[in-house]
């Protein structure tokens, strides 16, 4: 990128919000990665299995959509989240999000609940504890319930790891010199509950269709449907001092990743950055390790680039702060976000709900 485009993304105007739902529903199986430590020796091995596709993999619909005529400079996507397809369909337009990680879950239900105990430094539960039992992970949260939280659902989908043979060219042998190639190729398949769908936000319509969508190419029906006005005011409420995160959320400059966003000014060289300070004043972050995150930057020809790897604050992390912010995640500033081309706000970097019993 020359210097030229850098200055002209810096001062790109506010992007527009969510206007559409994005709705992909599986015409049989989907892809999930394999993890980071598959190898010959562990063929159905799943450590850092990621499903569902994140936003970067849903804006390439957006280039294969017919409507050409899409301006997608401000394009701006979150997610990936999950739904049913009824309830989708409905007014209310319900879906599902990831379960802040101060609600204690076991059983489907919130047991529990740990709140930031100012005068004692500590998250304590409703009896001024701390928990001691196992609880579950990995949940989600009906959007409309985000404020009064009532049942919890699991992923609805499953793992099929499939083995395929790799054949000769000119007869249905499996390959003879698999010491240089290998003659099994693994597909991490997923297969999604019947009736459920995947659900993204966008503010930029997407042609409705037949797209081939994520890893292997597996074919989904894509629906674009215009957010209705209850989740509109929902997604715009200012999240004040104490919010969750819904998506990963990615701060911090091109070369280190942070628990909060920090104020950056581009210096003379593209790969310098002066740090100008923290931008919130952190009281206290319920979150667990960081996750990798890198997704494709793309690329003409044969040549494709991958973005920087950097580690992300995972789903559900709630962040209790001194100061509130007194807008919405979609009115927060670009600059608050690292850019690489684009600002990672594109992909719905930390998109944030309020969490009412705090305000």
């Amino acid at each position: 990128m020359s210097a030229i485009e850098s200055k002209e993304l810096q001062y790109l105007p506010p992007r527009p919000p969510f206007t559409h739902l994005i709705i992909i529903e599986p015409l049989g199986l989907l892809y999930g990665s394999s993890g980071r430590f598959l190898s010959p020796e562990n063929l159905v091995g799943r450590s850092g299995s990621s499903f569902p596709p994140s936003t970067a993999t849903l804006s390439g619909l957006f280039a294969a959509s017919k409507d050409q005529a899409a301006d997608i400079r401000d394009l701006m996507l979150a997610g990936p989240f999950w739904g049913n397809v009824d309830e989708i369909n409905s007014n209310e337009q319900n879906f599902y999000v990831p379960t802040p990680k101060n609600y204690l879950v076991k059983d489907g239900k919130i047991v529990d609940k740990l709140s930031w105990k100012m005068e004692k430094k500590e998250w304590l539960n409703q009896a001024d504890e701390r928990p001691s039992d196992k609880y579950e992970s990995n949940t989600w949260l009906a959007i409309k319930n985000w404020n009064q939280p009532k049942k919890i659902k699991k992923n609805p989908w499953k793992f099929l790891a499939h083995l395929h043979p790799r054949l000769e060219i000119e007869e249905r042998h499996v390959i003879r010199n698999h010491e240089q190639q290998g003659s099994l190729f693994l597909e991490n398949s997923v297969q999604m509950k019947p009736g459920t769908c995947l659900v993204y936000l966008s503010n930029t319509k997407l042609d409705p269709g037949w797209y081939r969508f994520g890893g292997e190419g597996h074919m989904v029906d894509v629906r674009c449907e215009p957010i209705c006005s209850t989740l509109d005011n929902f997604l715009n409420q200012p999240v004040e001092n104490a919010f969750a995160l819904i998506t990963p959320a990615v701060w911090g400059s091109n070369r280190l990743s942070r628990r909060v966003p920090i104020c950056l000014q581009s210096a003379k060289s593209q790969d310098e950055e002066i740090d100008e300070g923290i931008v919130w004043q952190l009281e206290a972050l319920f979150t667990e390790r960081p996750i990798p995150f890198r997704y494709r930057l793309g690329g003409k020809g044969e040549t494709k680039l991958l973005s920087r790897g950097r580690y992300a604050v995972p789903v559900g992390s709630v962040y209790v702060l001194k100061e509130a912010i007194n807008k919405s995640w979609q009115h927060w500033d670009d600059n608050w976000f690292p850019k690489e081309g684009p600002s990672l706000k594109r992909w719905g970097c930390g998109l944030a709900l309020p969490l009412q019993a705090y305000n």
